[in-house]
């Protein structure tokens, strides 16, 4: 009798375990890091998609027929029929479509992301969307870590202040320990360098100059090519070497500088150019609610953006050779935009006066920034009757060794190499440590489990006791 008693109780308590369990929470998944459909395809892909579609490829040609001309204007003559057209196309994976930098085929399918995007909205905005997918955050802070250790390597004897120091000059010696950056650096020297036969000698092709610095830093690995440009320099003989890393008497001076706004309005003309600045303008645009003023405190992307430009007709370059106060701009002037000074120089700024651009390059020098995670968004799929509570903890920083009114964490940026142990725990990264809390569901129904062993457990016992 009691074994009878016992085996039911085993059964019973096989199916209250199974509907607790049923009942509970399931997995936190974290958006975006799985195939939900929220990633976009590439453009060429998206394009392709809406040719099997009748109803996308005809919106499709509407949409181009009304793009011909100068941008958006041609579209005022057809106004409906090209919004419905636009309408057709914006529920279409061509409307979310997004390019790969450095992909097969990359103009073609920068060429199919314009092609709907800037027939938007009329007029030019100031500053437009990236066409390119979010950059690898765990790639980069790997590549960097490793320039890093190697800058670091290279440049021990900068701490000496009797030994002289040339960063740049390590760099360049580095690169030529390397097959490739000695090749491809040897290559597009030698093609700024070269005049076209029938001009004078003191001009040269732009065009393929700028194709061949574009492929340095396509092909070179990052580790040469960065320590190249974004050397740290503490005197004028370094400085100078950096700024003509990009050999700027072809790449980028001209004798008559043209006006920024129009070298803009030239850019966006072409696919390419466009697309470089508009991802600059992304990653590098100054946010006041960043600690290092960048966008999502991310310097690795502002670096790879910056960089990006260079070989395009919007490239940038250090002005002079000031080591450490240097100020970066594309080779343009405000003068001669009449009413749009303003802009121009609002567009001008975005360059020289540049915080996140500047203290990427600056950490990046010193080998002060730290690989950081990605951030991981907090947000999780759950049932809609079901909550999940997050509770977010910081590291706290020790400000033992510190005076009171010496945060390193008050200043826009945690590079200073004296208290950067202190600051970069804290301040240096805003990545929080996410504690998944279970809801007080589970927990509840362990203690019925728990609780109904005990009430039937009891007469059992009183019975064995007679």
């Amino acid at each position: 009798m009691y074994f009878y008693m016992y085996g039911l109780l085993l059964l019973f308590d096989k199916v209250v375990f199974s509907s607790a369990s049923s009942s509970g929470l399931p997995v936190p998944v974290v958006q975006g890091l799985g195939v939900d459909g929220d990633t976009p395809v590439d453009c060429l892909k998206a394009n392709d998609m809406c040719n099997t579609n009748p109803q996308c490829s005809s919106s499709y040609r509407v949409m181009r027929q009304c793009l011909v001309g100068r941008d958006r204007t041609s579209m005022l003559a057809n106004k409906q029929e090209c919004q419905s057209a636009m309408e057709v196309l914006h529920d279409s994976a061509l409307y979310s479509c997004r390019c790969k930098r450095g992909m097969k085929k990359e103009l073609q399918c920068l060429q199919s992301y314009w092609s709907i995007h800037m027939g938007q909205s009329e007029g030019e905005e100031f500053y437009e969307a990236s066409p390119y997918e979010p950059v690898d955050s765990f790639r980069l802070a790997s590549i960097l870590s490793g320039v890093h250790s190697s800058t670091l390597r290279a440049t021990t004897h900068c701490l000496d202040s009797t030994r002289p120091c040339n960063p740049c000059l390590d760099a360049t010696k580095a690169c030529n320990l390397n097959d490739t950056c000695k090749r491809q650096r040897s290559a597009y020297i030698a093609t700024c360098n070269k005049s076209p036969a029938p001009a004078p000698a003191d001009t040269c092709n732009r065009k393929r100059c700028h194709k061949a610095l574009r492929q340095f830093f396509d092909r070179v690995q990052t580790e040469h090519s960065y320590g190249l440009l974004f050397c740290s320099c503490r005197d004028s003989a370094c400085a100078e070497r950096r700024r003509q890393t990009i050999v700027p008497s072809c790449s980028f001076e001209e004798k008559t500088k043209p006006n920024c706004l129009e070298l803009r309005r030239n850019c966006r003309l072409d696919p390419l150019c466009r697309s470089r600045l508009a991802d600059f303008h992304t990653n590098c645009q100054m946010s006041s609610e960043s600690t290092n003023s960048c966008p999502n405190e991310d310097y690795q992307a502002c670096l790879a953006s910056y960089v990006g430009l260079i070989g395009t007709d919007m490239t940038p370059n250090y002005m002079d050779s000031t080591p450490i106060n240097f100020t970066i701009s594309p080779g343009c002037t405000c003068r001669g935009s009449g009413n749009h000074e303003e802009e121009c120089e609002r567009f001008l700024q975005d360059f020289r006066e540049n915080t996140c651009l500047r203290n990427a390059i600056q950490v990046f020098g010193y080998g002060t920034d730290r690989p950081k995670p990605a951030t991981v968004p907090p947000t999780t799929s759950t049932k809609p009757d079901q909550e999940v509570n997050v509770r977010v903890t910081k590291p706290t920083l020790n400000t033992s060794e510190m005076k009171p009114d010496e945060d390193p964490c008050a200043y826009p940026i945690c590079n200073d190499l004296e208290y950067g142990e202190k600051c970069n725990p804290s301040c240096g990264s805003k990545d929080p440590w996410m504690e998944i809390i279970e809801p007080e569901s589970g927990s509840l129904s362990l203690k019925a489990h728990a609780w109904m062993w005990i009430t039937c457990l009891t007469p059992l016992l009183g019975l064995l006791t007679l």
